[in-house]
């Protein structure tokens, strides 16, 4: 029982101090990674110099598959700007075939990586899906929502607007 005690009294005491409490507009995007469905490993650094939507999600997310539609328009409308769409899906490794019949029923063009592990949610600090955070194109957090994002949300489309310009 020591030996658990002190892992646990370790792992607590190891966490850095950028990570602490929920993340802060205009700071660095918290460093992240994850993997397609076929393996590849994408992180945000490689993103650097184009603006990237993160967006954390689950296939058993309903508000997650009402407003997919809409990043897919947004990924369509902007791709071609250096705008990048990176969908995270947080649904356990066993769900693997259910991340890609989702990516295929919505017809989703954009990068989806799959985190079984929910790391993004804690390094986020995201408590209910879907999350999403605008970065821009130096890896600073530009704007950030705990819950869906409506299609006429003019504070998103102000954000938005900001780093693609």
């Amino acid at each position: 029982m020591g030996l658990a005690l002190a892992g646990v009294a370790t792992a607590s005491g190891c966490g850095s101090v950028e990570n602490a409490g929920p993340p802060q507009i205009d700071e660095l995007a918290r460093p992240y990674a994850a993997a397609t469905l076929g393996g590849e490993v994408v992180s945000l650094e490689s993103l650097r110099g184009q603006v990237v939507l993160l967006n954390l999600w689950a296939t058993w997310c309903g508000p997650c598959r009402t407003e997919t539609p809409y990043l897919q328009s947004l990924y369509e409308e902007y791709g071609e700007d250096g705008f990048e769409i990176v969908g995270i899906s947080m649904d356990t490794r066993a769900a693997a075939d259910d991340v890609a019949m989702f990516v295929d029923d919505y017809s989703v063009t954009y990068t989806i990586l799959h985190d079984p592990t929910m790391e993004g949610m804690e390094l986020y600090q995201v408590l209910g899906l879907p999350a999403t955070f605008l970065i821009d194109r130096e890896g600073v957090l530009r704007w950030m929502r705990y819950g869906p994002i409506s299609e006429d949300d003019p504070d998103f489309l102000r954000a938005l607007g900001d780093v693609i310009s």
